[in-house]
Formats: structure tokens, sequence, C-alpha cells
């Protein structure tokens, strides 16, 4: 393990198909994608950016994404502006290294020089995921609703992030 930082950087056309590799290595906590559709969810995010060789990377989209993930859409019926963060994965030998919070550390400042006051995500409730509860609670996310989604199969907990302007 090296102890240089891997640059955070945009996400690229070429990084496409290692990306789709990564989320859908995680399918169960994300959700799986096809390449058109990560495609597309590119094209219309706010922020996505990954660290390295792909250890890790981020999708993030704000209020006016052409998006229909009900977690978004939770967002957009109760807040004005926002910036959601809709997948962040670490592939599992880059654990532990800080990406996760370098990547969100970057979008706060994005989302700020963009003029957001509010960052957005959702972790799952059942299935749980308490180390990501624990990791958003950290960050400065507080639980702002819950939801119970795809026809019952699902339920998740909002967060969200005041951040200054």
């Amino acid at each position: 393990m090296t102890s240089e930082l891997q640059p955070i950087e945009r996400v690229s056309p070429a990084d496409e198909p290692p990306i789709l590799a990564l989320n859908n290595e995680h399918a169960a906590e994300l959700s799986w994608l096809e390449p058109e559709r990560l495609s597309f969810l590119i094209g219309e995010a706010f922020y996505t950016r990954r660290i390295g060789a792909l250890e890790a990377f981020i999708l993030c989209f704000d209020q006016d994404a052409d998006y229909d993930s009900p977690n978004f859409l939770w967002f957009r019926e109760r807040y004005p502006r926002f910036v959601y963060v809709d997948r962040v994965v670490v592939a599992a030998a880059a654990r532990g290294r800080g990406h996760a919070r370098r990547l969100y550390e970057d979008l706060f400042e994005q989302a700020r020089r963009a003029g957001h006051t509010m960052v957005t995500c959702e972790v799952n409730a059942d299935p749980p995921n308490p180390a990501s509860d624990a990791f958003h609670a950290a960050l400065g996310f507080a639980e702002v609703g819950d939801a119970v989604i795809h026809g019952g199969k699902k339920s998740v907990r909002y967060w969200a992030k005041p951040i200054a302007a």
C-alpha cells in the first residue's frame, strides 16, 4: 500500500467499463446497471469522480437531473436545491485508505462552488448498513426521513448535510 494519495479525477468515457464492473459487483447495495444506463446517468450527473485506476468512484446529481430513482425523487419533492449522492463505491482492495471521505470532501467543495447548501443521500435500512450509517454521521449528515421502496423489497433512510455556501 502506498502512502501517496491517488488523485481525484473526472470520469471520462474510457472509465465507464470499469465503473460498470465495480458498480455491478455491489448491485445489492446500489442497483444493477447496464452500459447504456450508466452512460445516461453520467451524462445527467452534477459530479462524477474516480480515484486511481478505479479504486473508487462517486456519482451525484443535482435537483435538475433527469433521473427517476425513487430516492432522488424523494429529495426533489422536499428540497428545491440539493446535490444527491446516488452511489459511491470503493473497491475491496482499496478500502481503509480514506477514498470515500476524500470523494465526499471534494464533492462538498464542488457543491459549495456551485452555490448548493445541501448534500443528500440514502442508506439502506433493510438490509441494514451500519458502517455506512456511522460513516455518514461522522461526516455531519443527519437523518431526515425514510421510505420503503421497490414494492416493499427495500427500506432506506434519507440523510442530509448542510454545507456553507
